[in-house]
This record gives structure tokens, sequence and C-alpha cells, in this order.
């Protein structure tokens, strides 16, 4: 059986040869070619070559076009950082919207035409042409409030989506439009899915409420869209207090990577018995404790969470969040091995 079997079978509440399993293990794939961040962040070719070769060595079930959260901002016009061991990430010191008038910059871009969504859309290409008919590929986008933050600080965007939500709405629409696009061109270049950051819908962030006004309303339109071209909604969520809820009403997605419990479920049964009989559960070994644990502690973390969601499917083992970019692949391999051997399913 092949990743993209076990994982179909998984995404179908069915029973595989064994749990399917991924850490994602995106930038730290940069050290199979003993490259730097930088030069893993700005080469395509350098980079899927890093993330297939890195896939194949840890045994992964699965790859994800995961980047940066940087990707979608940067063709606005945000000004990133770049370094030897950090991901790209925005200049907050020189944030494209300064002032409340700032948002009247944003409008809507063709991602086939912009610098860095036109090298996500190459790089979902070339993973797909490589892997595409063994392994699921994933396409990853940012959720529209996410990338807003990533131009204007995520404290002043809170701030502004109280006192002057009319004038953020606007770039919030065109960010959208501009996602839904990307969305099309990632599933033409080859993806069968696009996962959804949506770490807004979460009470480390804000009330459900207040992220439905602002983004939840938006998602249907862009997932609707994914849909009718062929693909599946996913959905990560790494935040604390994830809105499952609200979310699955919203994007009804078929899989959903999470790191913490969401507040309506005190234990990993209680999501399977709630959430995971319809949805697949991704995740969720935190990527803190993987890199501070000893490898006993991770095959423990490992089985319980194997025992917790396994029966009947549905389950995909992985890290809650990217693996940490910092360690080397045996951890990654310590959770591929239990996968395979503690969750067989014909023990």
């Amino acid at each position: 059986m092949n990743s993209m079997e076990r994982v179909t079978l998984a995404l179908q509440h069915k029973e595989a040869d064994h749990v399917p399993v991924y850490p994602l293990i995106n930038s730290v794939s940069r050290k199979a070619l003993g490259i730097s961040y930088e030069e893993w962040t700005k080469d395509v070719k350098k980079c899927a070559e890093a993330i297939i070769k890195t896939t194949e060595e840890v045994g992964c079930d699965c790859i994800s076009t995961l980047v940066d959260l940087s990707v979608e901002a940067a063709d606005w016009g945000q000004e990133l950082e770049y370094s030897e061991d950090a991901a790209a990430h925005p200049n907050y010191q020189n944030c494209l919207i300064q002032t409340e008038d700032d948002y009247a910059k944003i409008g809507v871009l063709n991602p086939r035409e912009t610098p860095r969504m036109s090298e996500h859309i190459e790089l979902a290409r070339l993973l797909a042409e490589a892997k595409g008919k063994e392994m699921p590929i994933v396409g990853f986008v940012f959720g529209p409030l996410g990338i807003l933050s990533m131009m204007r600080g995520q404290d002043n965007l809170y701030v502004d989506l109280m006192i002057c939500p009319e004038k953020v709405k606007p770039a919030i629409r065109n960010i959208a439009d501009t996602i839904k696009e990307l969305s099309v061109a990632l599933l033409e270049a080859g993806c069968h899915a696009i996962m959804y950051d949506t770490l807004f819908a979460s009470r480390s962030i804000m009330s459900p409420e207040m992220w439905d006004e602002f983004e939840g309303v938006y998602m249907p339109d862009i997932c609707d869209t994914v849909r009718e071209h062929g693909g599946m909604v996913m959905l990560h969520n790494c935040g604390n207090g994830i809105y499952i809820k609200e979310q699955v009403e919203r994007m009804h997605p078929v899989l959903i990577s999470l790191q913490h419990l969401p507040p309506d479920c005190a234990t990993m049964a209680e999501l399977k018995e709630k959430y995971g009989k319809d949805i697949t559960i991704m995740g969720h070994v935190m990527p803190g404790f993987i890199y501070s644990a000893t490898e006993e502690e991770i095959r423990e973390e490992c089985r319980k969470q194997i025992d917790a969601y396994k029966k009947d499917g549905g389950f995909i083992l992985a890290s809650g969040c990217e693996y940490p970019a910092a360690l080397d692949f045996h951890m990654a391999k310590v959770m591929v091995e239990e996968a395979r051997t503690y969750g067989a399913y014909n023990k």
C-alpha cells in the first residue's frame, strides 16, 4: 500500500495497513542539502529537492508546500527579513500598513504573476510531478487575517478591527479573492488539497464571533471554489482553543491539523467522538515537546495518540505544527516507526 492509498483510506474513515504519518518536515528539509534557510526559501528547485529527499529519507505519507507564512504578504509589498537559521518573516519595523488609511493599498493580485506566490505555485508543480502519483500534495495557504497581520502587525490589526472595521474589511475581501485564485492555481499545479491556516480562529487571538465576522464569512466561497476544482479542503490551526465547530460550519474540511484540544473537548477520546467520525484528525505531537523530549517520551506520546484516534481510521499521526527546524530527522523517523509498528491495523 502506498502513501496515497493509505491517506485516502484515512480520509474515508477506513483502516489502512497502518496509521498514516506526517511530521511537518518543511524547513528542516534544508539540512538534507546542507543549505541555509534563505537559500532554501528563495531557490524553488532546491526547496523542492530538499523536501522530496527528506520525505523519502524519513518515510512521510504526505507533502505540504509550506515554506513560510510570509509568502502572500510579500507580494503586496511587505518587506521581509531573511537569515541563515530562521524562516523568512516581515520586518515589523517597516510594516506595509502603517496607518488605518493604508489598508487601501491592498488590492486583488494575480498570484500567477507575483514573485513569491508564483514561486509557490511552481514549488507545488515540482513536488506534484515528482511525488503526486504516490502521495497527497497539499497546498498550504495562510488565511486572510493571518496574511493581513503580516503587513500590519497582529496587535495593530486587532485594534483596527475594533475601531475602524469599515477600512479593514475591503482589504480582507481583496486578500480572500487573491487566495481563492492562488488555491485554484495550486490545484492546477497538481495539489490534491488546499490546507488553510486559520490561526485567528482560536481563543489565543479572538472570539469566535469576531473571527466569523472578519474571516469566516469569506471562507465558504474560497472552499467551495476548491471543491469545484476537484480539490479537498483541509484546515491547520495550531492556536490554543481552536474553534472547530465554527470553522466546520463555514469550511466543511475533510481534515483538521491541530496542536491543542479545542475548548469543547476535554480529552482526545472526546475529540475523536465529537469530530473524528466525520473529519480526519491530524496531529498533534507538539513541536516544543519534540524538541525537548527523549526518544522514549516521543514514542509514548505517539502511542497515546494512536490509541485514542486509530480505530476506524480518520487519523494521521503528525506534529501539531511544523517539525522543529533546529533538529535533525531522528525524531521524525521515530514518529514514522511508531505509526508503522504500533499503529499497524493488522495487530
